[in-house]
């Protein structure tokens, strides 16, 4: 797929996909969520990208959300089928639902992370904060609810009350209360966004990619379950792991005082 909306380049081990209609503060359409789940599922399937980092356009904002002055003209419109039905199926931000991958992701919160912005932040391993961003579920002031995720998604990362706070006033909250609730991970002045995304992502790849995407998988599906039964549970991830050459190079590139050459295999 070639892409109009969003951009996609990797270096190295690093896939960058960034958002890219800053005249819409990078609201996202159909089609752009489309774009964003080819670009998402290339990471995925690419044995040679081991961590994405997301970000948008501009100074202004990472995703104002949903495109609401797009819905408001496919709706005059008389909801007629167009050209964009068939990118209907696409998940909100490519990877808010449906969207299966082990691998990091990190969000660089750019500026606005509102509505579906923020649930595709969520949906996310890290969030990387600039320090002027915003961050918030204001759909019920436009007669919404945040049904990809964010309803979900955000009792699941903040204390409840602080959730429900949220999201039933609809408020916008700034990055350096994200980061005292622990909805963000660091919040940086802009200049130094991504390069703290690419610190991040670096510290990951020192680590053994697939112990990595066993320990996200295991934590994230052991949420769902007390804990001896997930203990006792097994994971694909892991069994990838306990599988691979990485296993046996970690041990020995410790035991000899030597850096470790990971592999993912």
């Amino acid at each position: 797929m070639s892409y109009e909306f969003i951009t996609y380049e990797q270096k190295g081990r690093i896939a960058y996909v960034t958002i890219d209609r800053p005249e819409r503060l990078n609201a996202l359409h159909p089609p752009a969520n489309a774009e964003l789940h080819d670009a998402f599922t290339r990471f995925n399937e690419d044995a040679g990208a081991w961590v994405a980092i997301l970000t948008g356009t501009g100074e202004r904002a990472f995703s104002a959300g949903n495109d609401l002055r797009y819905t408001a003209e496919r709706d005059q419109s008389g909801g007629q089928e167009d050209a964009n039905a068939r990118y209907a199926r696409a998940p909100f931000g490519g990877i808010t639902a449906n969207f299966e991958c082990w691998k990091p992701m990190i969000a660089a919160v750019n500026g606005y992370a509102l509505g579906g912005g923020l649930e595709t932040a969520m949906a996310c391993d890290i969030i990387i904060a600039a320090d002027h961003a915003e961050l918030g579920l204001p759909e019920p002031r436009v007669g919404l609810y945040a049904g990809a995720g964010g309803v979900f998604r955000l009792p699941r990362h903040v204390p409840t009350k602080v959730a429900m706070g949220m999201m039933l006033t609809a408020r916008r909250i700034s990055a350096q209360e994200a980061y005292r609730i622990g909805l963000v991970n660091e919040v940086v002045a802009l200049a130094e966004l991504m390069p703290t995304a690419e610190r991040w992502a670096n510290e990951i790849l020192e680590c053994a990619p697939l112990s990595v995407r066993a320990s996200k998988q295991m934590g994230y599906q052991g949420l769902d379950w007390p804990l001896e039964v997930a203990m006792s549970r097994n994971y694909s991830e892991a069994q990838k792991h306990n599988a691979s050459a990485d296993r046996i190079e970690g041990p020995r590139a410790f035991s000899e005082k030597r850096a470790p050459n990971w592999t993912a295999s």
